[in-house]
């Protein structure tokens, strides 16, 4: 036995032949780029940024008003970054969940939780209405206790739930959910039964980069937006070759420095990496279930999130949260080995009847993360600029809510949403540097602690949650 366990395969065996590339992006049907912007463009709509933030922004202004004349601009490709990137989660909460909800927005969470699940429904509306293939299963979602006090956890949050009216929760004991996904590892489980879809979210983006050229809008790639000023009545937008003229602009760059400088302090751009397996087996499929496919994340501080893909891999990743002093956005910060390997140890003692399964792919990016984890709002220059960011792991789904708020702002209408008390109001900003790398150190350290003593939360985390100022991917 001891010989036999020598032998075996170790989890970093299984990363050995690991392409160091995004799984989605790696795609032979992945399109071809458009044309970057050489010379001067003039429209009613500029949108800068060519994820979904920006895709649905230039879609709906155009589903609004078809005559509105829309430009998009990207700097890189279309669904290259976070878009192309994530785990493919794409979640009706606008909240990063109930009890964020229920700390911040208690008063008007029922109302939240109403809008995310159109939101929601709308996405899945129009993945059918333009044909989208981007493998749109809505199946939901498993918070899964891996603890014993996670369990009460578990159980406080589906009482929230049925609180707030919501039926589509279901409490599940050990046997319960071992019999949906099976894992020695799991003690409980939380099932959002209708509020996540899994999608392959590069598809999702090219999906809407088609829909987006279906109906006008034109898409400038390779066309980074460098500056951003008032002109006359509108606005103009410096590229490397050319220029916007804008009546409006909608800016839906995240993770990326905002062109309105006083919004960067709002945002920590903060690295999620991933691993990719090989195609499971039909008797590996059968060792561990999941018949209903739903995406599972565990409930610890530094969580895993994991999903079943169309063609039956596994998406495995999270856990480590790598921020880099002064933050920044860059290609060399996208691989972590030291992460890889942690995710495959954590990926076996879960699945250990998948012992001998090999990762294709492994890869990383950035996530804006604000403190608040959810996404916030806002205008510039008299009303002529709008932006939304820091969606914080959240983006996949919420981003076209976030679009909706955008042109709500822009076209100066009290709706439903702009009345919201999370629209109107703002997270407390990150502190500047050094202090931002030692608070978050600090904090990173804090949630290990936590995570390793039943839950318990340090003086320094509940400062933290006392002021509002939190660290979440």
């Amino acid at each position: 036995m001891a010989r036999a366990a020598m032998n075996a395969p170790s989890p970093v065996h299984a990363l050995a032949d690991a392409a160091p590339t995004p799984f989605w992006l790696d795609d032979p049907a992945r399109p071809a780029a458009q044309p970057a912007l050489v010379g001067d463009e003039n429209c009613d709509l500029l949108v800068v940024g060519g994820g979904y933030s920006g895709l649905w922004t230039a879609l709906l202004a155009k589903e609004r008003d078809p005559q509105r004349d829309v430009v998009l601009v990207e700097g890189a490709e279309i669904g290259w970054a976070a878009s192309g990137r994530n785990g493919g989660f794409c979640a009706a909460s606008l909240t990063h969940g109930l009890g964020n909800g229920l700390a911040r927005w208690p008063g008007e969470l029922a109302t939240l939780e109403e809008l995310g699940i159109r939101n929601l429904d709308a996405i899945g509306e129009a993945v059918a209405r333009y044909g989208i293939d981007c493998d749109f299963e809505r199946t939901g979602e498993i918070d899964i206790a891996t603890e014993p006090y996670q369990i009460a956890e578990l159980k406080e949050a589906a009482e929230d739930a049925a609180k707030l009216g919501l039926d589509r929760h279901t409490f599940l004991d050990e046997d319960e959910l071992r019999a949906e996904v099976d894992s020695p590892t799991f003690r409980a489980g939380l099932w959002d039964r209708d509020g996540v879809a899994m999608v392959n979210p590069a598809k999702l983006a090219w999906g809407l980069k088609e829909a987006c050229l279906g109906l006008g809008v034109r898409i400038y790639e390779r066309t980074r937006a460098t500056a951003l000023a008032s002109e006359g009545v509108g606005m103009a937008v410096r590229t490397p070759y050319g220029r916007v003229f804008a009546r409006h602009v909608a800016l839906g760059t995240n993770a990326f420095p905002s062109l309105v400088k006083r919004v960067r302090p709002y945002i920590v751009p903060v690295y999620d990496h991933a691993l990719m397996t090989e195609p499971l087996t039909d008797e590996q499929l059968a060792a561990i279930g999941w018949k209903n496919r739903q995406g599972l994340s565990d409930s610890n501080n530094h969580f895993h999130y994991f999903r079943i893909t169309a063609d039956n891999r596994i998406l495995w990743g999270g856990y480590d949260i790598v921020y880099r002093y002064r933050g920044g956005v860059r290609a060399e910060y996208d691989h972590h080995p030291e992460t890889y390997e942690k995710l495959a140890r954590h990926f076996f003692r879960c699945f250990p009847q998948l012992e001998g399964l090999r990762f294709t792919h492994t890869w990383g990016g950035a996530i804006d993360t604000c403190a608040r984890f959810s996404a916030f709002f806002g205008t510039a220059h008299a009303g002529r600029v709008a932006y939304a960011a820091g969606y914080t792991g959240l983006g996949v789904g919420a981003t076209r809510f976030g679009a909706d708020v955008m042109l709500d702002l822009l076209a100066g209408e009290r709706t439903e949403r702009t009345e919201l008390e999370m629209v109107r109001s703002k997270p407390l900003p990150f502190p500047p540097e050094p202090l931002r790398w030692a608070g978050i150190g600090i904090t990173q350290w804090s949630m290990t602690r936590a995570d390793t003593h039943g839950g318990r939360r340090n003086l320094w985390l509940k400062a933290m949650d006392k002021v509002g100022l939190g660290f979440d991917s």
